[in-house]
């Protein structure tokens, strides 16, 4: 059985699975620049196997950046993997935090993913800044001792300028961002509300404009975070 690497007594480690070494590399180099210690895998078993080797001490100064697309198990696979091995999840004391990397299209995989309880989510290519911020939020997300759940009545509150530009919209061009955030194409759009493509599309247009959104990814992960649908 594989044993990943306990980290010293006070630091944050980054682990990393992506079957892309070169990519590795890169991301490797920006995390140990941000001060953290980082161990990466290309191998989706070993880390598995690693992480569930970890003990609670070392999970509760730690986070996975865990990539979507991987050749043998999916990301959500292994997320799934890892819950069940009780180092992630709602029964993990502490749960280790995970936030994807996904690349352009995986919208409806990024959802599955927030929905398993990822942190958030990164589309690549992505940003320093944008991987300093989620690694931050990933560290947030629950302090060394996971404290008892929060009341419904206690949930976060909903960011006022989000239901702002929520309120911008149109009837039909919430309708239409609904149905991006599922993942849908312009064409099923269309074909669901009996409208032309062209006219989701110069909806999704202004859709982006007034929710500020930078891409579709963007877009997804406000909804999600911010709960605006």
């Amino acid at each position: 059985m594989s044993t990943a690497p306990v980290p010293a007594p006070g630091n944050r480690t980054v682990y990393m699975l992506d079957d892309n070494a070169d990519f590795c590399a890169t991301a490797k180099w920006w995390l140990m620049g941000l001060g953290y210690d980082v161990i990466d895998y290309q191998d989706a078993t070993a880390a598995i196997e690693a992480l569930a080797a970890l003990p609670p001490e070392a999970r509760a100064r730690a986070c996975l950046l865990l990539d979507v697309r991987m050749p043998v198990l999916s990301g959500l696979q292994v997320h799934d993997a890892l819950i069940e091995r009780g180092v992630t999840g709602p029964a993990a004391t502490p749960a280790l935090p995970i936030v994807y990397m996904t690349g352009h299209g995986d919208v409806p995989l990024a959802v599955q993913a927030m929905e398993k309880g990822a942190v958030t989510f990164l589309e690549k290519p992505f940003q320093e800044s944008a991987l300093e911020s989620a690694l931050t939020r990933a560290f947030q997300h629950r302090p060394a001792t996971a404290p008892a759940p929060l009341p419904a009545a206690d949930a976060p509150p909903v960011c006022a300028e989000y239901q702002r530009r929520l309120a911008s919209l149109s009837p039909r061009e919430a309708e239409i961002m609904r149905g991006v955030v599922e993942g849908k194409i312009s064409k099923i759009i269309a074909r669901e509300l009996d409208i032309s493509t062209k006219t989701v599309e110069l909806h999704r247009t202004r859709i982006m404009s007034k929710m500020q959104a930078e891409s579709v990814v963007h877009l997804t992960r406000m909804a999600l975070h911010q709960r605006v649908l």
